[in-house]
């Protein structure tokens, strides 16, 4: 049910969709409808909707303090700490900083670098490399270090001019479709744009592990990670990891990290660490980089709602779920049981170049010719047909791209989703896509 919305000014009528509650993948209507939430909302639910132990551990926590500076300890961010540490972090990442959203999560994560540069007398290096096709946030400096040219429009005067490497892309890879060596490639030409720019003038680069829904679950290839954090260390150039969306299990592992060996030394990682249930993202780093502002008594700077106790213990009892459930694990074999209903159903499809992802988190890219791999023109709206098709059968699409790079479908449904739920999905997205593009 869409209708206009005085309480939400700023979303186009057509978009704003009443929902009145939700349990499990399911969003109920006003009036009595159901929309399949095949995309986890922006890719974020992993536990499902109307977990009652979440509300009510974050009810407690509410009712026992409404408020505390995020540098102050409480019940809530020390359990949470303990459980990250124990069960989910990387070992060499120490160091916990807690935001309540993504794109400030990102932008502390960057002035954590180049702060630690200037902790160490190092005032030369200012400059966050990041690529391409990619998406940070929505601050003015989040917008600067990603290549999302449909978010920068209008904005191009106020937003920093950083600058990008490409992106990993095998499909659309200049060396041609799916060339052997278009991780290599990527990765060299990132280290030629560190050259151009001069090393010494860079404090981090800035990456998914797996491309989101910019790119639409880009995968980079086996060799690009390792070649660009031997890049990364021999140049003595920080690496940021974003996994704001791959991050706490969506792809079947707990840090999308683990399926290339990458260590960060800064990671961000944040919607599936409360699954939707509360706003919450943390930035973690390691003792190498906390040192200097240690030593020099100093301190990245919080944000109010940073590490709020309420969002603390959602987060927690999230994880505590997602442990208990084993979760990650069924994230991978309901991603694989995903993969193989899309492909069944859109692997030969006229107007599909591409099904691709890990876990739960898939995409498929939408041309207008499979052979030539010619985009619709913008104009078309592909993307946002599809969506809206979707909802008129009552399933959820999510939509991918950054304008230049476009008709990406993404999707990442909770780790819960059954069967019948994948069937629907794939079912349903190829009656989407066949009726956008008869309409094109």
């Amino acid at each position: 049910m869409t209708v206009p919305s005085p309480l939400w000014p700023f979303v186009p009528a057509a978009r704003a969709v009443d929902i009145t509650h939700a349990k499990g993948c399911i969003l109920h209507t006003r009036g009595g409808g159901e929309i399949l939430d095949a995309s986890g909302g922006a890719i974020v639910s992993n536990i499902g909707h109307g977990r009652p132990e979440v509300g009510a551990a974050t009810a407690a926590a509410m009712t026992s303090m409404s408020y505390a500076v995020p540098p102050f300890l409480t019940p809530e961010r020390t359990r949470l700490m303990e459980r990250l540490r124990r069960a989910w972090l990387p070992p060499h990442l120490t160091r916990s900083w807690l935001a309540s959203g993504g794109s400030e999560a990102v932008d502390a994560a960057c002035r954590l670098a180049v702060q630690h540069f200037r902790a160490k007398g190092d005032t030369a290096r200012w400059k966050i490399v990041g690529r391409d096709i990619s998406y940070h946030g929505t601050t003015l400096f989040t917008l600067g270090i990603a290549g999302h040219v449909a978010r920068k429009r209008g904005f191009e005067q106020l937003i920093p001019d950083m600058p990008l490497a490409p992106t990993p892309y095998a499909l659309r890879s200049p060396l041609g479709r799916h060339h052997p060596d278009f991780d290599i490639a990527a990765a060299d030409a990132f280290e030629a744009l560190v050259l151009r720019e001069g090393p010494e003038t860079i404090a981090a680069f800035i990456a998914e592990p797996i491309n989101g829904s910019s790119g639409g679950a880009l995968m980079p290839g086996p060799r690009y990670w390792p070649r660009v954090q031997e890049i990364c260390k021999r140049h003595g150039i920080l690496l940021i990891i974003d996994e704001v969306m791959t991050g706490f299990g969506r792809t079947g592992k707990a840090f999308a990290c683990a399926h290339f060996e990458i260590a960060p030394d800064i990671l961000v990682a944040g919607k599936g660490l409360a699954g939707g249930y509360a706003p919450i993202v943390g930035v973690f780093a390691s003792e190498d980089v906390v040192a200097p502002l240690a030593e020099g008594g100093q301190s990245l700077m919080f944000y109010t709602y940073g590490g709020h106790p309420g969002a603390c213990a959602a987060a927690d009892k999230v994880l505590e779920i997602m442990e208990d459930e084993n979760l990650v694990a069924r994230a991978a074999e309901r991603g694989r049981a995903l993969a193989a209903r899309l492909e069944a159903a859109l692997g030969q499809h006229a107007h599909v170049a591409e099904i691709r992802g890990e876990g739960l988190l898939r995409a498929v890219e939408i041309v207008k010719d499979r052979e030539t791999l010619e985009r619709f023109p913008e104009s078309a709206a592909v993307t946002q047909r599809v969506i809206g098709a979707g909802l008129k059968r009552g399933v959820f699409f999510y939509g991918g791209g950054t304008g230049a790079i476009r008709d990406i479908v993404c999707l990442g449904p909770a780790f819960i989703v059954s069967d019948a739920e994948l069937d629907r999905m794939a079912e349903t997205l190829k009656a989407a896509i066949d009726e956008a593009v008869a309409a094109v």
